[in-house]
């Protein structure tokens, strides 16, 4: 028949969500403040994206553990096994991070390249 969950985790849904948007508001500081030095010193002269990279790792980790765990949850609740919402909302999570990650990671070399002028979508 169906499946209902006896103890639905509402809580673990409300933790990955406060994790997920603290974790962004940290990711997001820490982005301006790259780039307000990168637009004080100039971009060619910074020390790399790896710099960079290395300092907004964290943030950025918390804000895949945040969303891997409110994905999760919310399978849960909306009626999957517990198996298999972690089995799909950890991958999915992962995936998507990761794609991120890359996008991210080629848009901050590619400012690196052509400065931020590069980025500027209202001049075209």
């Amino acid at each position: 028949m169906y499946y209902y969950p006896q103890n639905p985790p509402y809580v673990l849904l409300a933790v990955g969500l406060f994790a997920a948007l603290t974790s962004g508001v940290a990711f997001a500081g820490t982005l301006k403040i790259i780039v307000q030095k990168w637009q004080g010193d100039g971009a060619e002269s910074s020390s790399g994206s790896r710099l960079s990279s290395r300092q907004l790792s964290v943030p950025f980790f918390g804000v895949t553990v945040g969303i891997a765990l409110f994905l999760c949850s919310g399978f849960e609740i909306f009626g999957f096994p517990p198996f298999l919402a972690y089995a799909v909302g950890i991958p999915v999570a992962l995936l998507t991070s990761l794609l991120v990650w890359l996008q991210l990671g080629s848009m901050l070399a590619y400012v690196e390249r052509q400065g931020m002028q590069a980025l500027d979508l209202d001049s075209f």
